[in-house]
């Protein structure tokens, strides 16, 4: 595997797999943090004097249009981002309108140092998602310089993130920038933390992140759960929780997890108290109780002042903080205090030395939408992904880097 960074791209041209799948409404984008992630590893290939042919997916049009026949390939174009794009680089961006169509091949082929080229949706092909061999061989001739930027689709074995890299020799093969950074911030957490650790975990099922619980078991010092899966973990201690969120499939689970800790002399932190409402709406009538003692016909959306004030104890503490999923329904105003007020707490820490990751959809918009993004110490563009690293599984795009 060659260093990005030290790479001369002068007179090379990188065929860079990029993150763009962007929410787009109307034809507009909503949030362009993915593209921008981007940026500064087109930049410096262009800056080395080479060119640049970027493939990134957009949704999943063949799944959808298969559910929704008034879907066309061109309601998953990826022009609105070529556009998008030039604006943010201050130069042209050519749009190839397939990704390995004569058309591609004649204007990948026709690049001069310091042009873009912008392909078609990969995932217009069925052979992405599958892995195609010859699909991603037709992709590698773009290109004499292999970089896998895109941290998003790292756990994905498809054509443009896995197999394509073994198409390329040792020194033509790289980490791009973001990658770089997405890595390198995973491992100051994982294996690189200073203690105490406290691991943030909120959302809304504990069975979605039951792996990364466990897996954080042997390395961090605290675990705060928030969210609708504390509710699980209430019910299975013999709590009462109204109709909040539970899996009732998963009460043994969140007792075994509890042993577990409690073995191993890690501290679970459930929320105390939790802000409760009589329906899941943004005019519902709200109120406060113990988290295990929440009436019938109610239901907890959010953290209470109690759980706030002990989890930003925790929080203050701590040197390394890794911060997955919110503490309530933070998209409807009366249930984002509890997210709001542990995103300020990570902020603090952070001012004080602590080494802060934010990863994960949910958490990562959070952020965003309070204007901490650049407060924290790393904020993760890879959702699944992350997830899946913190899990300790092997992801794919990486490992092709790596060979």
């Amino acid at each position: 595997m060659a260093s990005f960074s030290s790479h001369n791209f002068s007179g090379h041209k990188a065929l860079i797999r990029v993150d763009f799948n962007v929410p787009i409404k109307n034809g507009v984008i909503t949030d362009d943090t993915r593209i921008r992630a981007a940026l500064p590893t087109i930049k410096k290939v262009l800056a080395d004097g080479g060119s640049v042919v970027l493939m990134s997916h957009w949704g999943r049009p063949l799944k959808d249009i298969e559910k929704k026949p008034n879907l066309t390939l061109a309601d998953f174009t990826l022009k609105p981002v070529a556009a998008h794009l030039a604006t943010l680089l201050g130069t042209d961006v050519q749009f190839a309108d397939d990704c390995i169509s004569d058309d591609a091949a004649q204007k990948a082929a026709a690049l001069q140092p310091g042009q873009v080229l912008l392909l078609e949706n990969l995932r217009y092909y069925k052979q992405e998602e599958k892995g195609d061999v010859d699909f991603a061989a037709k992709l590698a001739k773009l290109g004499d310089v292999y970089v896998n930027d895109a941290f998003g689709t790292a756990h994905r074995a498809h054509a443009s993130t896995a197999i394509i890299a073994q198409f390329f020799p040792g020194d033509k093969k790289m980490f791009g920038l973001c990658m770089e950074g997405e890595v390198t911030a995973a491992e100051n957490v994982l294996h690189n933390n200073k203690k105490p650790f406290t691991a943030i975990i909120g959302g809304a099922k504990v069975s979605d992140k039951i792996l990364i619980i466990e897996n954080l078991l042997e390395k961090a010092t605290d675990i705060i759960i928030g969210g609708g899966m504390a509710y699980t973990f209430f019910k299975a201690e013999g709590g009462h929780i109204g109709s909040s969120l539970c899996e009732d499939d998963r009460l043994d689970m969140a007792l075994d997890l509890i042993r577990k800790a409690d073995e191993k002399g890690v501290t679970i932190h459930l929320p105390a108290d939790s802000i409760i409402a009589d329906k899941f709406a943004a005019d519902a009538a709200t109120s406060s109780s113990l988290s295990s003692e929440v009436p019938a016909g109610w239901m907890g959306l959010d953290i209470g002042n109690m759980a706030i004030a002990h989890f930003k104890q925790v929080i203050s503490q701590s040197k390394t903080i890794l911060w997955n999923g919110p503490m309530g329904v933070f998209e409807m105003d009366k249930f984002q205090h509890g997210t709001k007020a542990i995103a300020e707490a990570v902020v603090e820490a952070t001012k004080h030395g602590a080494y802060s990751l934010v990863g994960g959809g949910d958490s990562v918009a959070a952020v965003n939408k309070f204007g901490f993004a650049d407060k924290v110490s790393y904020v993760s563009t890879g959702g699944g992904a992350m997830l899946e690293y913190f899990e300790g599984k092997e992801l794919p795009g990486i490992a092709a880097i790596n060979k």
